[in-house]
């Protein structure tokens, strides 16, 4: 029987390519066991179980930027999930182990590294995470999807993949006037979708707000994921102007395929995750990275588009004067929407979670040779 173990999370942009290898892994064999290995209280044990896979989760932490007196815990909860790793290992006997970024992985990696079951790294970003370069030495595969990675990684081990989507087909398969209709929108109206990742986007949402009066008076739609923590304000704030039915506003969006094809252009941090996906969908975006992540990744990862005229980009401290001006003005520039679009799509990997199984099923032989 063919079993795996998948670890990582946090995020979103962790969870869902997760999810996408499971899926794919699943439409291959389907008869493999997959297990999850997350970290207790984190997204991940939410989002898992309702696509359908078992989650065990750790008691891992992550270290704190600000010092808190929760470091302190550190050590501790890394030993508490070493040895919770070590019975999960023992218990289900994976094949393979894979781990797509974030703390929550360390663990389960580790232990299997050291037991000499093959492991198999997923890197999203163009600049590596802690947890990934730590676990990359013994690691015997690293799929990344930007150039240039061996910086990070040991060159022989990295396969250049691409990041696992939420939807497969490329632009061809989101058919764009039942996506607007699914959100109560015209699908002859342009539309923005604004998106800042799974968690929400405070810079984003104060854009939004204030400029909600101007937004409601004008004829382009808007489909705005606030994120769980600022949806009820958001709510509150369209009431006061009477929800506009050309503004979407929405915590989570379940069916990011609908959102990508309903959209004209795309406002949105520069997580690796959704840029793979606007890539894949050919769409045209204006990137706002988030300045709180490590080691500047974002603006790394959207810079690699820009250079290429593939997306627009601005600074987060300028965001709530110039991004939505740049939307709208974008939006009476076909050419450049054009452009921009087809350059997107000429980026796409839309095979990615498939190459990344099969180098999975290699490592899989490669453990019974």
């Amino acid at each position: 029987m063919y079993k795996f173990i998948i670890s990582g999370g946090g995020t979103g942009g962790h969870i869902y390519p997760a999810i996408a290898i499971a899926d794919e892994l699943r439409r291959q064999i389907p008869t493999a066991a997959i297990l999850f290995v997350g970290a207790e209280g984190r997204m991940e044990m939410e989002k898992v179980p309702v696509a359908g896979y078992p989650i065990i989760g750790l008691p891992v932490m992550g270290l704190q930027r600000a010092w808190t007196w929760k470091n302190g815990l550190l050590p501790f909860k890394a030993l508490k999930s070493l040895r919770k790793a070590a019975h999960i290992i023992k218990d289900f006997r994976p094949d393979v182990v894979v781990g797509v970024g974030g703390y929550a992985s360390g663990p389960i990696l580790w232990v299997a590294q050291r037991r000499k079951i093959p492991t198999l790294l997923q890197e999203q970003n163009s600049y590596a995470g802690i947890t990934n370069k730590l676990l990359a030495k013994r690691a015997n595969r690293i799929c990344v999807a930007y150039d240039g990675m061996e910086r990070f990684f040991p060159k022989e081990k990295i396969r250049l993949t691409g990041n696992p989507v939420r939807f497969a087909g490329g632009q061809a398969s989101l058919v764009d006037p039942p996506a607007a209709a699914s959100f109560g929108l015209s699908p002859d109206e342009p539309t923005v979708l604004v998106v800042g990742g799974s968690l929400g986007a405070r810079t984003l949402n104060r854009m939004m707000m204030q400029a909600l009066p101007m937004l409601a008076a004008g004829t382009v739609q808007f489909i705005w994921q606030t994120g769980k923590t600022y949806f009820a304000e958001a709510q509150t704030a369209l009431a006061a102007i009477g929800h506009p039915k050309t503004i979407r506003a929405m915590a989570f969006i379940d069916r990011m395929d609908d959102a990508f094809a309903a959209a004209d252009v795309v406002i949105s941090r520069a997580g690796a995750g959704i840029i793979s996906e606007l890539c894949v969908a050919g769409k045209a975006c204006i990137f706002v990275p988030s300045p709180n992540v490590a080691e500047d990744h974002q603006t790394k990862n959207a810079q690699a588009l820009v250079e290429k005229n593939a997306a627009l980009m601005v600074a987060d401290a300028d965001a709530t004067t110039q991004v939505l001006p740049l939307a709208l003005s974008l939006l009476q520039d076909d050419a450049r929407l054009d452009a921009i679009r087809r350059n997107a799509a000429l980026l796409a990997k839309p095979n990615a979670t498939r190459d990344i199984v099969e180098e999975m099923l290699k490592l899989r032989i490669m453990n019974y040779e």
